[in-house]
């Protein structure tokens, strides 16, 4: 492997590992938490014989709780993520700043696994080495598979996983909102939005549309069906 090619695959891994930790990540997670955790509570408050009241504020309730707990759920682990690497990354700094030789003939070993000579890998270790920035990136790549650089925020994550929830969420409210008191009608609202958003994903991913769609789709139908026989038996001993 030449060298211009080992540093082509790393960036397009940085690529990879920005993306799906930043933001997609967080934003496909909580789409789909936000329509299967409301279109199960509406239809266990339906099941149970809510009126179209109580459905429209179990869920615009449920869809502000269940945002603010996924965007701070988002937050502490992306930020307890970034503090447990960067604890890493200073450990690999110091190692450089006070054992150079041996972490520049690591360095070389490395490029040697991924198929660079011994002769160019030597050299490349030593050109790295001489700046210390890039060693340590370098090093943390190898590593710890990741660029200290391009760590994922964690605003980003918690506001692109609260906006995803929200408006997953609002999916099944959307009849009430207009005016109609049909379950059914938010029953099938959901399960479009289910196979449209399951199937997206699936495509983001080079996996076959359908396959995410039917997967989505069952999942939404179980979490809804159990839920609704929940309410169902719970407002039957009420009444």
């Amino acid at each position: 492997m030449k060298i211009s090619e080992y540093k082509q695959a790393d960036a397009q891994g940085h690529e990879h590992r920005d993306v799906s930790g930043g933001w997609l990540r967080p934003a496909v997670f909580g789409a789909m938490d936000g329509l299967v955790t409301n279109v199960s509570l509406i239809a266990g408050v339906g099941g149970g014989g809510g009126t179209r009241h109580a459905l429209i504020l179990t869920g615009l309730a449920g869809m502000a709780a269940g945002a603010f707990s996924m965007a701070a759920g988002e937050f502490v682990s992306v930020s307890s993520q970034n503090e447990l690497i960067m604890s890493e990354v200073d450990k690999e700094r110091h190692e450089l700043t006070h054992n150079a030789v041996a972490e520049q003939a690591e360095l070389a070993g490395m490029l040697r696994r991924r198929g660079v000579s011994p002769a160019t890998a030597r050299q490349a270790a030593a050109e790295i080495s001489a700046h210390p920035e890039k060693a340590l990136a370098v090093h943390a790549l190898e590593e710890l598979g990741v660029n200290p650089a391009e760590l994922p925020s964690p605003a980003v994550a918690a506001g692109a996983s609260l906006s995803a929830f929200a408006v997953g969420a609002v999916v099944p409210l959307l009849p009430y909102l207009f005016g109609f008191d049909a379950l059914l009608a938010a029953l099938g609202l959901s399960a479009l939005a289910a196979v449209i958003g399951g199937g997206l994903v699936a495509r983001l991913t080079n996996r076959p549309f359908w396959r995410g769609a039917v997967r989505q789709l069952i999942l939404g139908i179980l979490a809804a069906g159990i839920t609704y026989l929940i309410g169902r038996a719970v407002g039957g001993l009420a009444s």
